[in-house]
């Protein structure tokens, strides 16, 4: 059975989700009953996995190096793992 938390974390990141591809980076939800989004940037093939907490004020996106982003900012969230994926392009 799924938990609130669990419906309210796969939403956050479906949102997520669903920016990446006008960002050029490709993703999936895994996990299960602990939803993370794998993304990946298919011409670099970088990749990362991209966890989601909520914080007092909004849900924060944390993913690999050292990256976060907010739901409050779902588009500079996917722009800054853009960036990382891209890097060395």
């Amino acid at each position: 059975m799924t938990s609130t938390y669990t419906g309210q974390r796969r939403t956050q990141l479906e949102a997520l989700a669903e920016l990446l591809p006008a960002h050029a980076l490709v993703g999936r939800m895994v996990g299960g009953d602990d939803p993370v989004l794998w993304v990946w940037h298919p011409r670099t093939g970088r990749q990362t996995i991209i966890f989601a907490t909520p914080s007092t004020s909004a849900w924060v996106f944390l993913w690999s190096p050292g990256g976060h982003g907010t739901s409050d900012d779902l588009e500079g969230t996917v722009r800054a793992v853009a960036a990382v994926l891209a890097d060395g392009e």
